[in-house]
């Protein structure tokens, strides 16, 4: 099946909503669930950390990383690049940083945008990463999308200063391009599709992107609206066979899939 670089957007969505720790805190139990089943698959991946989760659960970004899976940055409290200026991000991305080396996080090579909002408009992104010696990132979606999207930036890596960008993998659907292995695409599409994208991938010599959040294996959260989601319907998907999860997983790593972190896939575009 090829290189599946298999990731957590590490993130609580009650932390960015007002009043929003009177919801019930599920992240440690399904962190602690996560980490088993990565384990008994001796899979080591990439978590890309918010700094407000590193702020308020410092112990368990370092049981994360005890566990050998590999720490990023996903932003400060997951605000868009639309949504900043140059100024601001840098600042952003400092605090970022700051937050994960208070909890004991000693490298820090990689970098990826809320929902992917790096795209030609935000490209400035690139200078601040580029000065603050990211090796990576991962925040490009190369298709239109409803919140955001680059469809020219192409879907192979691409090297931008020093660093390499490692855009999503999409597939084709209906006459949509799409992400297909992570998130609701994950839980929603045909798994006969998402088998077939991952074949398809290899064929092409091009790595798998997924990415995933802990609540996409929350089958047991109750209902409420995300912060960032206006449209009723995609956030009624948010929740939408969260239970499939780590079964549609199990699928992928019986097929052959290697997985690997960002930063090791990086480090080989680096040697090339």
């Amino acid at each position: 099946m090829g290189l599946f670089l298999f990731s957590i957007d590490f993130e609580d969505v009650r932390l960015r909503m007002k009043d929003g720790e009177k919801l019930p805190e599920r992240l440690l139990k399904i962190t602690e669930q996560l980490l088993k089943f990565l384990s008994k698959h001796n899979i080591h991946c990439t978590f890309f950390v918010v700094g407000d989760v590193a702020e308020k659960y410092p112990n368990l970004i370092r049981e994360i990383d005890s566990e050998g899976h590999e720490i990023a940055c996903h932003s400060s409290s997951h605000i868009a690049l639309d949504k900043m200026t140059k100024d601001v991000f840098r600042k952003d991305i400092l605090q970022n940083i700051d937050s994960l080396k208070k909890a004991g996080i000693k490298t820090i090579a990689g970098y990826r945008a809320p929902v992917f909002s790096l795209t030609e408009k935000t490209k400035w992104a690139y200078d601040v990463l580029n000065e603050l010696g990211f090796s990576y990132s991962s925040s490009v979606l190369p298709a239109k999308n409803p919140l955001f999207g680059w469809k020219e930036f192409g879907t192979s890596p691409k090297k931008i200063g020093n660093l390499w960008e490692i855009p999503m993998s999409i597939t084709s659907f209906a006459t949509k391009k799409i992400p297909f292995a992570g998130g609701v695409y994950f839980r929603v599409l045909p798994f006969a599709l998402i088998k077939k994208s991952f074949s398809e991938h290899k064929k092409k010599n091009l790595p798998v992107l997924g990415y995933f959040h802990p609540y996409d294996f929350d089958a047991d959260e109750k209902y409420f609206k995300f912060p960032e989601i206006d449209n009723a319907l995609f956030n009624r998907l948010l929740f939408h066979n969260r239970k499939s999860t780590f079964s549609r997983l199990e699928k992928i790593f019986s097929l052959d899939a290697k997985i690997i972190t960002y930063s090791s896939f990086s480090k080989q575009l680096i040697s090339k």
